[in-house]
C-alpha cells in the first residue's frame, strides 16, 4: 500500500502482568464502502464501452480500478486513543484524528501512535547501596504519549529509550540510598526516579504518570542477619515489657501491704474473702496452716491461767 502506517508497540509481556485483552484494530468500513460503490460504477462504465471498443474498455477498467484504490486509500480512520502523524513528502505536516479524516494519496504518509497509558517493565537491576549492600530491584514505569509528533520526530524508539533511562535513573537513585532508606522510603524513591526520568525525557512529548518498585531482593545471608536482628529486637521489647509489668506489680503489692498493715482486721477479712471465693463445692478442701508456735503460746497461756487459779484457791484455803 502506498501510504505507510505504523502503530506503537503493544504493552509489556502478558506473562508479567497477567492476561492482556487483545486489541483489535479499528476497521475502516467507510473506505471499503466507497471502494465498492466506485467499483460498481466502474463496472457499469466499462460494460458500456465494452460493446463498441473492447480494448479501450479494458484500459478504462484498469485505470478506474487504480484510481478507485487510490481514492479509497485517502479515507483514513483513527480510534479514540490514536493520533495520526502526517508526513507530506517526508516532512512533518500535521496531526490527524481521532475519527475519520482525509490524506493526500501517494504524497502523504502517516504514523499512528497509541496515546493510552503504556507500561514499561524495568528488568532486575543489580545495585550497590550507599552502605555497600548489594540488592536487586525491578519495577514498572507508566507513561503516555502526550505529543505524538515529538515522540516520533525527537526519538527513534521512545519506548526503548525511556526504558533505558528508567534503568539508569533507578541505579543512580538507589546508589545514593542506604539499605534502611531503601526498605522504608519506597514511595519517595519511586518519586525521585520518576522525576529523573521526566527530566531526562523532557521534549520527547511523553508524560510520566507513575513508577512503582515491585521487588527488592537481597542476599540470603543478609536476610538471615536481618531476621535475627528483628527477633532480638522483639525479644528485647518483650523483656522490657515484662520487667515494667513486674515493677508495677511490686509497687501495687507494697501499697496493698501498707494498707493492710494500717488496718488491724484487713488480713483476716482478706483471708475470709479468699475462702469464700473458693465456693461451696464439696470437692474443694480448705486447709489452714497454723504455726506450731501458736499452739505452744496457747498451751502456755492455759498453764498460766491454771496456775493462777490454783494459787488463788490455795490463798483462800489458808485464809
Amino acid at each position: 500500500m502506498d501510504i505507510a502506517t505504523a502503530r506503537s508497540p503493544e504493552l509489556g509481556p502478558a506473562s508479567r502482568f497477567g492476561s492482556q485483552p487483545r486489541v483489535v484494530p479499528m476497521v475502516n468500513y467507510i473506505s471499503a464502502l466507497v471502494f465498492i460503490l466506485l467499483f460498481v460504477l466502474g463496472v457499469g462504465v466499462t460494460a458500456g464501452i465494452w460493446q463498441a471498443y473492447p480494448l479501450v474498455a479494458v484500459c478504462v477498467g484498469l485505470v478506474w480500478l487504480f484510481l478507485d484504490a487510490v481514492i479509497c486509500s485517502a479515507i483514513r480512520l483513527a480510534a479514540q486513543w490514536e493520533k495520526a502523524v502526517v508526513f507530506r513528502l517526508g516532512k512533518y505536516h500535521t496531526m490527524k484524528g481521532p475519527g475519520l479524516f482525509m490524506v493526500v494519496p501517494l504524497i502523504d504518509q502517516l504514523l499512528v501512535v497509541d496515546t493510552r497509558v503504556l507500561a514499561v517493565v524495568i528488568p532486575k537491576q543489580q545495585v550497590i547501596t550507599r552502605d555497600n549492600v548489594p540488592v536487586t530491584i525491578d519495577g514498572v514505569l507508566f507513561f503516555r504519549v502526550q505529543n505524538a509528533a515529538e515522540a516520533i520526530i525527537m526519538v527513534q524508539d521512545y519506548r526503548s529509550a525511556i526504558s533505558q533511562y528508567a534503568q539508569t535513573s533507578l541505579r543512580d537513585v538507589i546508589g545514593q540510598m542506604t539499605l534502611d532508606q531503601l526498605l522504608t522510603e519506597r514511595e519517595q524513591i519511586a518519586k525521585a526516579i520518576e522525576q529523573h526520568v521526566e527530566k531526562d525525557t523532557k521534549g520527547w512529548g511523553l508524560d510520566i504518570t507513575g513508577l512503582r518498585i515491585q521487588d527488592i531482593d537481597m542476599p540470603d545471608e543478609l536476610k538471615k542477619m536481618m531476621s535475627r536482628q528483628a527477633s532480638a529486637e522483639r525479644e528485647k521489647r518483650a523483656t522490657i515489657t515484662k520487667a515494667e509489668g513486674d515493677r508495677e506489680a511490686a509497687v501495687n503489692l507494697a501499697q496493698a501491704a501498707r494498707t493492710m498493715a494500717e488496718s488491724p482486721g484487713a488480713m483476716q477479712l482478706r483471708t475470709l474473702q479468699t475462702i469464700d471465693g473458693l465456693g461451696p463445692t464439696a470437692s474443694n478442701t480448705v486447709v489452714l496452716a497454723v504455726p506450731v508456735e501458736m499452739f505452744e503460746a496457747m498451751t502456755s497461756l492455759r498453764d498460766a491461767i491454771r496456775g493462777r487459779a490454783h494459787s488463788d484457791a490455795m490463798a483462800r484455803t489458808q485464809a
